[in-house]
This record gives structure tokens, sequence and C-alpha cells, in this order.
């Protein structure tokens, strides 16, 4: 939040990000980092600085001098810090600010929808040296997470499209499936948690060309420009992507429409995932004949 209005801040006034950085004596990466929200030292002095480099108003400057102090506050994910992956830190605290969550995921299943089986599984083939505590610790970490799912006071709003392999590839084996889209089924009843599937024989439709993205949206803010707009997060192997333009999330918010029109409704899609299930079950109960 602090960020954008820096950056928002500076772009109107006109002032050069070169003034800028200058006007605080800082590097070209320092002020980038500051205005991208990127991991940096937060002197207020600089804020201070910068605002009246910019013209802005004394209630605008108090206000971002709030925003800094705030900023040096921990969150309770970053008690897990080395168990966050540096480029998805900054995923938990956003999905921690959130109102809502939309995600759209053709591999695996969302972390929030995830049991705590399906995680250790995926874990173990990611880092199959891991020691067994520093598992635990990412397990404790997601449980924290899906907590918000059934939290009265500040419950988060998921909604879930799945691709229909994203539920056949048995990810710890058939037993740890069954589980899996058991607890699937009965989350996706929750009055805040919606889950979808496109079916196999939708064949070919929008989603795959647009690939798997999460789309957050957050609370409105009692002084309206604080509102945090939407956030797209795009995920790769070793870093993560944020995209917060109007146009990009205005095209990722399309898509998302576009894949309502494939997806099956909520009580087809629990029809399919029982089904499913049924068909684990049935191969783990023949598997000792094997």
């Amino acid at each position: 939040m602090l960020a954008r209005q820096l950056r928002e801040l500076r772009e109107h006034s006109g002032v050069s990000a070169e003034f800028a950085r200058q006007a605080i004596g800082v590097g070209k990466q320092t002020l980038w980092r500051m205005e991208t929200g990127q991991p940096v030292r937060l002197n207020p002095l600089f804020i201070e600085r910068l605002c009246a480099v910019y013209g802005a108003r004394d209630d605008v400057t108090r206000t971002l001098l709030g925003l800094a102090e705030e900023s040096h506050r921990t969150g309770w994910w970053q008690a897990y810090g080395d168990a966050i992956p540096k480029h998805f830190d900054s995923f938990v605290g956003l999905a921690e600010a959130a109102k809502r969550i939309v995600s759209y995921q053709t591999v695996l299943l969302p972390g929030l929808l995830q049991t705590d089986a399906y995680r250790r599984a995926m874990t173990r083939v990611h880092s199959p040296t891991m020691p067994t505590t520093e598992v635990e610790r990412r397990i404790e970490l997601f449980a924290r997470r899906k907590a918000r799912l059934t939290d009265a006071d500040n419950p988060l709003t998921v909604e879930a499209i799945l691709d229909e392999c994203v539920l056949r590839r048995a990810i710890g084996g058939p037993a740890v499936m069954v589980d899996q889209l058991d607890h699937l089924a009965r989350v996706g009843e929750l009055p805040n948690v919606s889950v979808r599937v496109v079916p196999l024989d939708a064949e070919a439709y929008d989603g795959l060309a647009v690939g798997p993205f999460v789309l957050l949206e957050f609370p409105r803010h009692p002084t309206a420009h604080l509102t945090e707009p939407p956030v797209v997060y795009l995920q790769s192997h070793t870093s993560a992507r944020y995209l917060d333009k109007p146009d990009e999330v205005n095209q990722y918010q399309q898509a998302h429409v576009d894949l309502q029109r494939s997806a099956l409704t909520e009580r087809r899609t629990r029809t399919l995932i029982r089904k499913i299930a049924k068909e684990y079950a049935a191969h783990t109960a023949l598997s000792p004949a094997v």
C-alpha cells in the first residue's frame, strides 16, 4: 500500500525517479524496492523528504508515515520465514490481507484446499532430503493459512476453478487422494468457498491458453484512495510475478469469467469429485491383491 502511494505521488508530481532517489541519497535499486513493495529498510526521514519533494499535503504525509510504521510490524507467518521460499513470502502476506481469492489451477490443488497428507506428499517430491521437522513446520504454516476458511471473524472467500486433470493426478497415491477429494467436496460446501471443475470432456477451452493464476482482492479501506487494487499472482519454479496494472488485472478478471462458462456448477462438481474419489477407493481396495 505504501509502495503504491509513493509511486503514484511521484508520477502525479512529475518528478523523475532519478531526481527522487538523489533527493534521499539512495540507489536506483532502493527506490525501485520502495515503490514496488519489495523488502527494504523504510526510513521515516526518507518518506518525509519524498513527500516534501512531491508536494504532498500534510495529511497525506502523516498517512504515509503511519503506513511506514505499520510495515515494520511482523505478521504471524514471518515466524515461519525459514520454511517459506523467498518469492512466496510476499504472497502469504497478500493472501493474509485479502478478502477474496480466485484461483485457477491445472496441475495441483490450491494450497488452501489441500489436506496435510497431500501437501506432505508434494513437499517430499520437491525436496526429498528435507528433514521431517522442516516438512512438518511447512505443514503447520499451511494449517495456519487454511484456518481463515472457517474463521468466523475474518473469513476468506475462495473461488477455485480446477481442471479435472488436477483431480486425476494421484498425489501421494490413491489413499491420500480419497481423503483429499472427500475434503475438497466438504470444504466446497462452506458458504465462503466455491469449487468448480472444468471437465475433461470440455476439451479445449480458454483457460488452457491463459495458464494457472491467482487473483487477490482486498477489503475496502476507510480512506477510499488507500484501498488496494486487485493483484494477480503468477508462480514459476524459482520466482513469482505480481501484476497490478489495471489492464493486466482486467484480462485475468475476464479470463475468470470465461472459465466460469466452461466449468461445471458447484453441485455437479461435487458429484464428479465424489465419483473420482470412489474410483480411487476402489483402486485402494484392490491394491493388496495386485
